[in-house]
């Protein structure tokens, strides 16, 4: 028996229809989201300079072939690497990543909307040079900032209803398919390219969550949001050729998105694309720690000094019980060896034991030194996970979009420390007022890693007046950050 096979090519997806539209039409009034912009330009460069202190990261740096310099390439801050748009994005994505220290956006799937930046600074550095040489006016940081936005937006809005991590891929595809839509619109594609480039990020092979979960955790999670921005510049540079995009993508009978990848489910959509993902965004200023874990980090920075009052020790401790949200619980809740800091910084009974001990969580602490210590592992053993249900509730609830945990210490000797609960970290809007001058206190931190005080000075005069920030041409506003 045979049966025709409806060769009519389909109208693109709604999804990819809506994307793009998106990047081409809508303007973005509020006033709020280009402040939390810089505020998040400013974080994630600077958490992108400190990576520049770990070997581990440096080591991927650079062009692909050593000592290739693109004339009128995009250039990496912190180094004096000038590369093409994709190696570049690459180069970014994975700097600013590396340390796990900057904004997070937390829904049905979780990720790090700050990761397209990588694509976003790399193309826009690449197009205002080439401008400049052709007697052309540069970009300004204005459309760097728009599209830091609409690509915050587009991972955010997907994300907030559509659960990757619980079919196994990562979320660096929602990176991916964000960047390829900002970029696209940056290198000045039509409605149609844009869909196809959109269609092409979609139809890739995805990365799988295995390198963020034990037993296989590790640094892979550090460059991945890296090679998937730089690959959206990829597939955006092959669109504007001409390359054709697969309009039905995602709802293909056997062979799209959806049946492959997603048990045959259409994405749901809470809200249509705005701006509300960049003015909610939350930012990691106090701990280089898993969003999940933030709070009870600083419940445990409490407890250090609690219990430092009552003259105990952490040996003296029986027992630790988090009280705590089933995200936090399904990502980084680990017993067991932890084999690199990439594994420690997914483990909360890790991230919880070194500020009891020390009173301290900084990035340096996941490193072998720091974990050899053995009373962390001894610790870690005596902590305990137990979801509650209504933090687990309160954790999706747009009202409140909470992170909470809460920690309650008990001793050998039977006495016990009243709980410890956080319902929102510092970096959250609720808690904005109180966040940003220390946001703005680690940027000074991470500039002075890197650059002499008068180029510090340089670089603060652009990037904490926001009038400047918008108006300053991108290359030499990336100038400011070469060494």
């Amino acid at each position: 028996m045979t049966s025709l096979i409806n060769n009519i090519r389909p109208k693109p997806d709604q999804v990819l229809v809506d994307i793009a539209d998106y990047v081409l039409n809508y303007k973005i009034e509020s006033k709020l989201a280009y402040e939390t912009a810089r505020n998040c330009l400013i974080d994630t460069l600077g958490c992108g300079l400190e990576a520049l202190e770990y070997p581990a990261c440096t080591k991927l740096l650079g062009p692909i072939i050593p000592g290739t310099v693109v004339p009128n390439g995009a250039k990496v801050p912190g180094t004096q690497f000038q590369l093409d748009p994709v190696q570049a994005a690459f180069n970014i994505g994975c700097m600013i990543r590396w340390l796990d220290f900057n904004d997070t956006w937390l829904a049905a799937e979780w990720g790090h909307p700050s990761d397209n930046l990588g694509g976003i600074l790399a193309v826009a550095d690449w197009i205002s040079r080439n401008a400049v040489a052709a007697g052309k006016k540069p970009l300004t940081m204005k459309t760097v900032l728009t599209g830091m936005i609409k690509a915050h937006e587009i991972q955010g809005c997907i994300a907030l209803e559509n659960s990757f991590n619980k079919v196994g891929l990562d979320h660096v595809l929602l990176v991916k398919v964000a960047s390829t839509a900002v970029v696209a619109e940056l290198l000045g594609l039509s409605r149609e390219e844009i869909i196809n480039a959109v269609s092409l990020a979609w139809v890739d092979g995805q990365s799988l969550r295995a390198y963020r979960h034990a037993p296989n955790t590790g640094s892979r999670k550090s460059w991945a949001a890296g090679d998937a921005t730089s690959r959206a510049v990829r597939l955006a540079l092959m669109a504007r050729t001409g390359e054709m995009g697969y309009p039905s993508v995602l709802t293909a009978k056997t062979w799209g998105f959806y049946d492959v990848s997603f048990k045959g489910n259409a994405f749901k959509f809470q809200r249509p694309y705005g701006s509300y993902v960049m003015e909610n965004v939350l930012f990691k200023i106090s701990y280089p720690a898993e969003f999940h874990s933030q709070t009870a980090v600083e419940a445990a920075m409490t407890l250090h000094e609690q219990i430092m009052k009552a003259g105990k020790k952490v040996e003296d401790i029986e027992r630790i019980t988090i009280r705590t949200h089933e995200a936090c619980i399904r990502i980084i809740d680990k017993q067991g060896p932890l084999n690199n800091p990439a594994d420690r910084d997914h483990c909360i009974q890790y991230m919880v034991a070194v500020p009891l001990i020390f009173g301290r969580l900084t990035a340096a602490d996941y490193e072998d030194g720091v974990a050899a210590d053995p009373r962390i592992d001894a610790l870690r053993k005596r902590i305990v996970c137990e979801e509650d249900e209504q933090l687990t509730a309160d954790y999706h609830d747009p009202k409140k979009r909470s992170i909470a945990n809460a920690l309650t210490v008990q001793f050998k000797d039977g006495a016990r420390l009243k709980e410890v609960a956080v319902d929102y970290p510092i970096g959250h809007k609720l808690r904005r007022k109180e966040g940003i001058p220390l946001l703005e206190s680690k940027f000074r931190t991470n500039l002075a890693r890197r650059f002499p005080a008068k180029q510090q000075k340089a670089i603060l005069e652009v990037a904490l007046v926001q009038a400047k920030l918008e108006a300053c041409p991108v290359h030499e506003f990336v100038d400011l950050f070469v060494i």
